[in-house]
């Protein structure tokens, strides 16, 4: 079937996490990206990993994650070459992201106003940790970093424990999503004016604005939220809200009328809680009081009992399990690619279902310069250019 960015052409200079991901997903429906890599080394994210695992013992499973449906050209940038290679790309590319420090990509000749004078219909993304400019601007910026500036991290956890992070790059990721949205908007407006334009994006607004309703609260009256003893699982609600333990696991329980979850418990004494202030100012004393009886059970009675009464309730399941969902199966949740050094790579399967341009894994994260020959060729040189360009270490 078509696919929605089929004949978008990305020239991708990112690296780690956001930018990766973020053309991945332009990737994943249908645009061509073109993935600049160091020669030699490559993207960074080549050499991370976690818990000490290589997918096909060789590699890197964070890479692999946010560089599939991608093509790999390896240049030296430094060389006069090269940069002739970057320039014709520039002419028929429609979009170029970068995510290195302030300044980086004008540096080496191939910032927005050096690519815009090739391609006035260029659309050009520049992601930082912190924004082009201001105090932060040459800080690194990284996902814990953010989150933790942010504000995010006193969100999370015990009352009497530190500001504690999320378990996942939030900050990097929402950062891709708001790349992507960018994009598409300005991809949109070119379309409608034959214009195109700069584009900044920075984790820390990015992470700023997927705490609007916490900001509300507190940018307006003044007051910080307290993060509750028992772990409700936001500082700003009321129990039942949260985890608890089952006698074989742990299930949540959200936000559910108290003379419900009362009868399901058998605990008519949560009935003396049952106003909006009582339920936030004795928050912690229902948590436990709660606990207590669901403990009694395991998750499947719990489940049971309270889904029969259409309760805000689910398991909680760890990776693995969560692979095993029935729901997960249902909608094709996951799904595996073969790749040529790392054999079956088993991946999250793409979102977003669109009933005439579906988006499809083609292509598996590429290894460093496996189609420098390729593009090149697209780009009209001659085999022996291409061999000579080898021989000087451009490629």
């Amino acid at each position: 079937m078509e696919k929605a960015l089929k004949g978008v052409k990305v020239l991708d200079f990112t690296h780690l996490l956001q930018g990766p991901f973020a053309t991945q997903m332009l990737g994943d429906l249908g645009a061509d990206v073109i993935k600049v890599e160091r020669k030699g080394s490559g993207d960074s994210y080549r050499a991370w990993s976690f818990l000490k695992y290589w997918v096909g013992g060789t590699e890197s499973p964070c890479y692999l994650a946010f560089n599939r449906n991608k093509r790999s050209l390896a240049l030296d940038l430094k060389l006069s070459e090269a940069k002739e290679i970057i320039y014709k790309l520039a002419e028929e590319c429609d979009i170029v992201v970068e995510n290195f420090r302030p300044g980086v990509m004008a540096k080496l000749g191939f910032g927005y106003d050096d690519l815009k004078k090739i391609n006035p219909r260029i659309i050009y993304c520049s992601s930082t940790g912190y924004g082009q400019d201001g105090p932060y601007a040459e800080r690194p910026g990284q996902d814990l970093m953010i989150q933790s500036l942010s504000g995010l991290t006193t969100l999370t956890g015990r009352k009497d424990a530190p500001p504690t992070p999320l378990g996942t790059g939030i900050a990097d990721q929402l950062g891709a999503y708001n790349i992507v949205y960018g994009l598409l908007s300005a991809l949109y407006y070119r379309e409608k004016t034959g214009k195109g334009q700069k584009l900044e994006i920075n984790l820390y607004q990015c992470l700023l604005t997927h705490q609007l309703q916490e900001f509300a609260v507190t940018l307006n009256s003044g007051k910080l939220f307290e993060r509750p003893e028992s772990g409700i699982a936001h500082p700003g609600q009321s129990a039942p809200f949260g985890i608890y333990q089952t006698a074989d696991g742990y299930m949540c329980i959200s936000v559910n009328p108290i003379p419900v979850l009362a009868e399901v418990l058998g605990d008519e004494g949560l009935n003396d809680f049952n106003e909006p202030q009582i339920l936030y100012d004795k928050r912690d004393e229902v948590f436990y009081r709660i606990q207590a009886s669901v403990i009694k059970q395991t998750t499947g009675y719990w489940m049971e009992k309270m889904l029969e009464r259409d309760m805000w309730v689910s398991e909680v399941k760890n990776h693995l399990e969560a692979e095993q969902d029935p729901q997960a199966i249902h909608l094709q949740a996951f799904t595996t690619y073969e790749h040529p050094t790392a054999g079956p790579v088993r991946t999250v399967n793409i979102p977003v279902k669109f009933s005439e341009t579906p988006g499809e894994i083609l292509r598996h994260p590429p290894l460093i310069g496996e189609h420098n020959q390729e593009i090149l060729r697209e780009l009209g040189y001659s085999e022996d250019r291409i061999g000579s360009l080898g021989d000087k270490g451009v490629i």
